[in-house]
C-alpha cells in the first residue's frame, strides 16, 4: 500500500465533516467519509488554539509519521479521513499521539491485523 495522498483543500475537509461519521479521544477527534479513489486520503486539522506554528507543525508530523508506519493496519481503502488535534495534545510524545490514532483507527474499524486478512 501506498503513502495516502493529503487533504488540502476546504471543500474537501467541509464535506467530510458534513457528512463523515466521527469518533473521538482525548487528544484526538478522527472524522471518515468514504470517497470516490481507490485509496486514503488525510487531512490533519491543528487549531491556533493548541500553540504556536511551531507546536502546531510538530503535532501535524507526528500524526503524519504515526500513519505512514502503520498505515499497512488500515485495511480498508477508499476513505477520506480527518483528524483534529485537540489541546490536551500539546507536549505530547509520538507514542502517545500513535497510540490515540491508531485507537481512533479501531474505533472506526478500520484497522486490523494484517496476517488476519
Amino acid at each position: 500500500m501506498k503513502y495516502a495522498e493529503s487533504l488540502k483543500k476546504n471543500k474537501d475537509f467541509q464535506n467530510v465533516y458534513k457528512n463523515g461519521t466521527s469518533y473521538a479521544n482525548r487528544y484526538l477527534v478522527m472524522y471518515m467519509l468514504r470517497n470516490q479513489v481507490s485509496r486514503n486520503r488525510l487531512g490533519i486539522s491543528v487549531s491556533k488554539k493548541v500553540g504556536n506554528s511551531v507546536v502546531r507543525h510538530r503535532l501535524t508530523r507526528l500524526i503524519r509519521e504515526s500513519y505512514r508506519l502503520n498505515e499497512e493496519q488500515f485495511l480498508r481503502d477508499g476513505f477520506d479521513i480527518v483528524v483534529i488535534v485537540r489541546n490536551s495534545a500539546r507536549g505530547k510524545n509520538y507514542r502517545e499521539m500513535e497510540k490515540a490514532l491508531m485507537n481512533l483507527g479501531k474505533r472506526h474499524q478500520i484497522i486490523g491485523k494484517t496476517d488476519e486478512k
